[in-house]
C-alpha cells in the first residue's frame, strides 16, 4: 500500500458517546501544580487534589475525543462533562481504587472507602451518601433517575 492513510469525513457532525449516560460536574484544583486528565481516564480516580463529587464520577470518563485532555491549573474551577464507560466496564489501574467491575456493589464500596482513606477530595463513603438506599448497585443515578448502564451499553459486568 503506497501513500499515507486518508480520512474521509461526512458532512454531518458526529455526537461523541451517543446514547450513553452523561453527568456535568464542577471541578476545582486545590493543589499547587497543574493537573491534566486524559479523555479515557477513570475520572473518579483523578488526582486527589481535584475536588468534585467523586461518587457521581464513579464509572465515568471525560466526554472528549480520544487522545485529548483537560488541564486544571492551580486554583482553577471549571465544569466538565463525563460519560459512562461502555463495553465490559472493568476498571483496572489508574489510582488503584477500583480494580474490578463497575457494576459490583462491593467493588464500589471498597473503591469509595479507598478514596476517602487515601484523601481523594470529594469522595464519600456509600453509607454517608445514602443515595442508593442499600440496594445492589447495577446502574448510576443521574438527575434523580436511575439508568441501567448494562441496558444502555448492551453489556453486563
Amino acid at each position: 500500500m503506497s501513500g499515507s492513510a486518508r480520512y474521509l469525513y461526512g458532512d454531518d457532525p458526529v455526537e461523541l458517546n451517543a446514547g450513553r449516560p452523561k453527568a456535568r460536574l464542577t471541578v476545582s484544583n486545590t493543589g499547587d501544580r497543574a493537573v491534566q486528565v486524559g479523555s479515557h481516564y477513570h475520572f473518579f480516580e483523578a488526582n486527589r487534589a481535584l475536588e468534585f463529587d467523586r461518587n457521581q464520577a464513579y464509572g465515568m470518563h471525560l466526554d472528549l475525543p480520544a487522545g485529548t485532555a483537560v488541564r486544571f491549573e492551580p486554583g482553577d474551577t471549571r465544569e466538565v462533562e463525563l460519560t459512562a464507560y461502555a463495553g465490559h466496564r472493568r476498571v483496572v489501574g489508574f489510582s488503584a481504587l477500583v480494580n474490578g467491575g463497575l457494576g459490583s456493589a462491593d467493588t464500589r464500596a471498597r473503591a469509595l472507602e479507598r478514596a476517602v482513606t487515601r484523601g481523594f477530595l470529594g469522595a464519600r463513603r456509600e453509607a454517608d451518601v445514602n443515595e442508593f438506599g442499600g440496594r445492589e448497585f447495577g446502574g448510576c443515578e443521574f438527575g434523580g433517575r436511575e439508568i441501567d448502564l448494562a441496558e444502555q451499553t448492551g453489556s453486563k459486568s
